[in-house]
């Protein structure tokens, strides 16, 4: 984005519309049946720790952060990470991705899991969950389960099923 200023800022309430729109046209009606989509259905994301990518007044990104919890262990779940198709690959993702995660460490938060190629979100920290160690409530390669720690040893000894937080309040 060396031509073009990029600035991420926190979501609010007005930008609602637009992020389902991106979504729509990024991810299509296919999005729904995916597990890590049913995980945040109905439950909703963190408002202050989802943020949008802008370019002048377009919005071309977004990322939110929903909590979860491994068995008993407290937790974020990153995604859905969106970004307009001709703005990929030019650093918009990593820096929604570099704002959430910086943000959430601020806040407290210890592990950020997420379904996604390591390969991508290893750049950011994310590391595979060795297979069996965590599980989600439906279909998930095992191998694009990542975590990533936001205080060192937080994901040591945790285990077991995701699963919503419903004590968190969410964003409406």
């Amino acid at each position: 984005m060396s031509e073009l200023a990029l600035t991420i800022l926190p979501e609010t309430l007005a930008d609602a519309l637009a992020i389902e729109r991106l979504h729509e046209r990024t991810f299509g009606p296919g999005r729904y049946a995916k597990t890590a989509y049913r995980l945040r259905e109905g439950r909703g994301h963190l408002l202050e720790l989802s943020f949008i990518a802008r370019i002048g007044s377009l919005l071309v990104g977004s990322v939110r952060l929903t909590p979860i919890c491994i068995d008993e262990t407290p937790a974020l779940l990153l995604g859905p990470l969106t970004v307009e198709p001709p703005f990929r690959r030019h650093g918009v993702g990593s820096a929604l991705i570099a704002r959430a995660l910086n943000e959430a460490k601020t806040a407290g938060h210890a592990l950020v899991v997420l379904v996604g190629d390591e390969p991508f979100y290893g750049q950011s920290g994310f590391k595979p969950i060795p297979k069996g160690q965590v599980k989600m409530p439906g279909p998930v390669d095992p191998a694009r389960l990542l975590v990533a720690e936001l205080k060192p040893g937080a994901f040591d000894g945790v285990s077991g099923m995701i699963r919503p937080d419903w004590e968190k309040e969410p964003s409406p």
